[in-house]
């Protein structure tokens, strides 16, 4: 079973805070049992240029709920970046799409 969201978000990383464009999944890990969630945030030069400066560890941020920590990992081609975290997700139960993928 897996969760996604797609949706707007506030990254946070030092003195920066952007408005970004997120797509996020996660899933629970069978090995450690933990929920590990992720994605891509969409192409933003701030983001980029938080991560060539070396800063990965960030909070995220959907709506009202609390920020939740996560770590920016790497740039794809295309501009965006690929963040990755452990722990309960960001975004609200009520913006979960859950999809089977036992089917």
């Amino acid at each position: 079973m897996s969760a996604e969201f797609v949706g707007e978000a506030v990254l946070r990383g030092g003195d920066v805070r952007v408005s970004v464009r997120v797509g996020l999944s996660g899933h629970v890990d069978p090995l450690d049992g933990r929920f590990h969630w992720g994605g891509r945030i969409d192409p933003d030069e701030r983001v980029v240029g938080l991560l060539r400066a070396g800063r990965r560890d960030v909070t995220l941020q959907v709506g009202d709920a609390r920020p939740l920590p996560a770590r920016l990992t790497e740039a794809d081609p295309w501009g965006g970046v690929i963040l990755a975290a452990t722990g309960r997700p960001p975004w609200p139960a009520s913006e979960l799409s859950t999809v089977d993928d036992s089917a």
